[in-house]
């Protein structure tokens, strides 16, 4: 089965991954235990868990026979460093606001 590639924000952009992610912040689980939890049929949920696990955000092994999901930090950096670009972005702009701000008020 092949797996589309992906950039990080349409891998999260489904709510069935992004429900996945949330479960996986628990526990691991297996893909099993993970497909309990969604009304659709197992491989639909084992292509939701191929793409999180190609995308960095969860890692697969095996133990013993089953084989577990387990969250990964590597598909959530790439989310943090855009979101951090726009933190310092706004920090950016509301500094520059509040210093207009204050040589207005001493103007008075």
């Amino acid at each position: 089965m092949s797996v589309p590639t992906l950039d990080t924000f349409q891998v999260i952009a489904d709510p069935s991954r992004r429900q996945i992610l949330q479960l996986l912040s628990q526990d691991s689980l297996t893909i099993n235990a993970l497909a309990e939890n969604f009304d659709m049929s197992r491989p639909a949920v084992s292509k939701h868990i191929k793409i999180l696990d190609s995308a960095g955000f969860i890692s697969i092994q095996n133990i013993g026979r089953e084989r577990y999901c387990i969250l990964k930090q590597d598909g959530f950096i790439e989310l943090r460093e855009w979101i951090d670009y726009f933190d310092t972005f706004w920090d950016s702009k509301l500094k520059k606001l509040e210093t207009l701000l204050s040589q207005k008020a001493t103007e008075r």
